[in-house]
């Protein structure tokens, strides 16, 4: 039986978003260069978006981390499978993530990218889902604040599927409809 879908996001919603952001952003840095680090896999097709949104000169970089598996719940252990290949010490670093939720996974690459010396490091995240948060960790810009659901598309998987998805939805319950 195919699940029902209640869109929380459309794809021009994204964008203004993501837009808005951008201009934060470059407003904060000014003519400053920053190294953006995406966090893959959930956050690349944002990131791809954001950097483009900043009008400030980026160096882009990835970083490869894993908490989740292929559950919706977080372990708390972040692993770093692929670190950054660039030198951060004394420049300014923005760390990219489709998602705070836990914030496990932030505060961890936040507290691993300070050890590298930088000039300064803050976060972007799409999504901030504050009523989840476990560990202390705000993200200096975040597009939309979302209440305690499981959500998919715009990079966000379940499983190993739905990050293509160019808009952020939930499953509804069946029985929710009743």
């Amino acid at each position: 039986m195919e699940r029902k879908k209640q869109v929380l996001f459309s794809k021009e919603e994204i964008a203004e978003t993501v837009k808005r952001m951008g201009q934060q952003i470059s407003d904060s840095y000014g003519n400053e260069p920053i190294v953006a680090i995406s966090l893959l896999r959930g956050s690349f097709v944002f990131a791809a978006d954001l950097v483009r949104e900043i009008k400030t000169p980026t160096n882009v970089d990835f970083m490869t981390t894993s908490s989740y598996g292929d559950s919706e719940e977080t372990s708390g252990r972040v692993d770093i499978v692929h670190d950054i290949r660039t030198d951060v010490e004394d420049m300014h670093v923005l760390i990219i993530d489709d998602i705070c939720d836990s914030g496990h996974t932030l505060k961890a690459i936040k507290e691993h990218i300070l050890k590298k010396n930088p000039k300064s490091v803050k976060t972007a995240v799409f999504l901030d889902k504050p009523d989840r948060r476990r560990v202390e960790i705000y993200p200096e810009f975040k597009g939309e604040v979302i209440d305690d659901l499981f959500v998919v598309g715009y990079g966000l998987n379940y499983g190993n599927y739905y990050r293509n998805c160019p808009y952020i939805f939930a499953f509804v319950n069946p029985e929710d409809d009743e």
